[in-house]
């Protein structure tokens, strides 16, 4: 199940996509230790007892191989404009077109991080701050393990 069990468009960022946003939506209405199929399987409940977890965060690669940063502003808050390199799936549609949401630590100061290690994850959560994205302008994906950051 290297690029997602129930979707195969021929795309595997979007199938993956697809994957979560599916599962992170029923919790809420291979072998590796970390990996995407991991993180969502952790995120249904199928590797551990019943949890809070409600995201799987992931960060993208544009084609140029670099990981891709997301940029908002909460509402009404336009002067606060911040940069993210970790999202949460909303929803992605047939035309392969997702929303993700901006996810930072709170009490993150830097508004600009320069790479996603330079990020703080240390509580991710969600910002409410959303961006579309065509998902076929992206090659590769790192899956988080799952947490609450709702």
């Amino acid at each position: 199940m290297s690029c997602g069990g129930k979707y195969h468009s021929g795309h595997c960022v979007s199938d993956i996509l697809r994957e979560i946003a599916d599962a992170q939506n029923n919790i809420h209405d291979c072998a590796c230790d970390s990996s995407c199929e991991q993180s969502i399987a952790d995120l249904l409940g199928d590797t551990s007892p019943a949890s809070n977890l409600d995201t799987v965060p992931v960060i993208l690669y544009c084609k140029d191989c670099k990981p891709f940063k997301g940029y908002g502003a909460p509402l009404n808050q336009v002067q606060n404009v911040f940069g993210s390199f970790y999202f949460r799936v909303k929803c992605i549609d047939k035309d392969q077109c997702a929303v993700l949401e901006l996810l930072k630590t709170p009490s993150c100061q830097k508004r600009d991080p320069r790479s996603p290690v330079e990020q703080d994850t240390s509580n991710l959560r969600g910002t409410g701050v959303c961006i579309t994205v065509d998902v076929k302008c992206f090659c590769h994906i790192t899956c988080l393990p799952a947490i609450n950051a709702l």
